[in-house]
């Protein structure tokens, strides 16, 4: 089986199981060995008292675009270490797209970079992520 092909299988199975990604909405635009990029509505049950999204929203969007990318090799990654910066506000009705793309992938440890814009085009989350590659294997 192709890597490609491994990696969207993997990325299948994951979603059967991940009821917070379905839960918050989030859609799968594209996968790739090392790499995602994901969609989600910003609704109104996730507004804050500011009138803006909770940076928690825009932070599992991006955390679910850090798990897809690390794990669509078939090892079973997990995180070590995550950062989030918010540049611009988050408002309801907001698409919001994740991009992660893969800095570093050793043996044990794997380094992600994951963009999250609104609909305009705007910064709205500069995500870092750090995995530990575990030894074992999904099972497909």
């Amino acid at each position: 089986m192709n890597e490609q092909l491994k990696a969207e299988k993997i990325i299948n199975k994951m979603l059967e199981n991940d009821r917070f990604t379905k839960w918050l909405g989030i859609e799968i635009l594209e996968i790739k060995p090392g790499y995602s990029k994901l969609k989600m509505k910003i609704r109104n049950e996730m507004m804050n008292g500011f009138g803006t999204c909770h940076g928690g929203v825009t932070f599992s969007l991006a955390d679910s675009a850090l798990a897809f990318a690390s794990n669509n090799y078939g090892r079973i990654s997990v995180a070590l270490e995550t950062g989030i910066a918010f540049p611009a506000p988050v408002y309801e009705n907001d698409e919001l797209f994740a991009e992660a793309i893969e800095e570093s992938k050793g043996n044990s440890v794997g380094i992600y970079s994951v963009i999250v814009k609104n609909g305009a085009g705007t910064k709205v989350g500069v995500f870092r992520g750090t995995v530990y590659r575990t030894k074992k294997e999904f099972s497909i």
